[in-house]
């Protein structure tokens, strides 16, 4: 119990912590501090140009680290330190709709690393991403191999059987799971253009005589380019802030997004006993309409809740994530994302 709150309090430090500054993996002059691993990364596409635009993504892979995005400079190049607990990171690229196959980076203390990125030339490729768990007690799988046909190499799923397969083809995929221990998987998907697929596995051990399971669902891109998805996960796992997707939207059908606010999130026992009339907000709640802040009392005539792609809710004394403090207030706050 001890161990497993350590990582929840490493987890939600790194969360809401400001990313350090320096380098990213070839190796170069050196200039981390504390001897930290340092990495490189140049950013070309299929022609040998910068990209205009371009991000950089990072996940560590053994590290109770969240993934972070950085923006490529203008020369294409982008450097920074690992934190000095990890010891493998995954980096890929992106630019618009398009990006990068991912690297690997064995880190190794007080040594750069260089890596070459190259966004791939074909014209809104897809993206796989989600989870590996045991089908029978659901509990993460690491260091299962997952890959589509084609790919030189697969990508491993970190301490919570994470994945993410960038620059995948569009159209039929043939995707394949893989663990020892684990009947392997083979399941054939439809990779859909420019957008993000969440594929979840459900592994069964061997021998044990049961179908693996397979959940597909095509995911929001304006949602992956806000980041929701990533803060979805690591606030479920700490118990921070309260997530709506289109499911839950579809199963309540609210007819008006006041009616939403105040009956069907966290919010609704703090707004009843403030005695709110409804379809108004006073001072204690904040709305943010893709990132536009926005009056209560207009809500309701600038968007449906059928237009509605995703929403975020924040306690008043919930701290926020990193990439959220720019909405910093001691007021509850409620984020809404639509599809536009």
């Amino acid at each position: 119990m001890m161990q497993r709150s350590l990582i929840a309090s490493a987890a939600l430090a790194a969360l809401y912590a400001l990313p350090g500054a320096g380098e990213l993996a070839g190796q170069e002059t050196h200039r981390c501090d504390d001897d930290r691993a340092g990495i490189r990364v140049t950013v070309l596409d299929a022609t040998g140009t910068v990209p205009a635009r371009a991000d950089v993504r990072v996940r560590w892979a053994d590290a109770v680290r969240s993934p972070a995005r950085h923006g490529v400079g203008d020369d294409g190049h982008l450097s920074f330190c690992a934190p000095g607990d990890a010891m493998k990171a995954t980096v890929w690229a992106e630019a618009g709709d398009a990006a990068s196959e991912q690297a690997y980076v064995e880190l190794t203390p007080g040594r750069t690393s260089a890596v070459e990125l190259r966004i791939l030339g074909e014209a809104n490729p897809g993206r796989l991403e989600g989870r590996v768990f045991d089908a029978v007690t659901g509990d993460p799988i690491a260091i299962a191999a997952v890959t589509v046909a084609g790919r030189p190499t697969p990508v491993e799923t970190d301490r919570w059987g994470r994945y993410i397969l960038t620059g995948v083809p569009a159209g039929a995929a043939e995707f394949e799971v893989r663990r020892m221990g684990y009947e392997p998987l083979r399941h054939t998907l439809n990779v859909k253009s420019g957008l993000t697929t969440q594929v979840d596995i459900g592994l069964v051990a061997d021998p044990v005589e049961m179908e693996p399971i397979v959940a597909t669902t095509i995911r929001s891109s304006r949602l992956v380019s806000e980041g929701f998805y990533e803060r979805q996960f690591w606030g479920e796992m700490l118990g921070v802030g309260e997530f709506l997707t289109p499911e839950y939207l579809e199963r309540w059908r609210p007819m008006r997004m006041s009616q939403l606010i105040e009956q069907f999130t966290i919010l609704r026992p703090r707004l009843v006993r403030a005695g709110r009339t409804p379809g108004t907000f006073g001072d204690c709640l904040q709305v943010y309409l893709d990132s536009m802040h926005v009056e209560g009392p207009l809500l309701n005539s600038i968007v449906l809740p059928s237009e509605v792609a995703g929403v975020e809710v924040y306690r008043a004394t919930t701290a926020l994530p990193t990439d959220l403090m720019r909405f910093q207030s001691r007021c509850n706050l409620v984020l809404i994302w639509t599809g536009r």
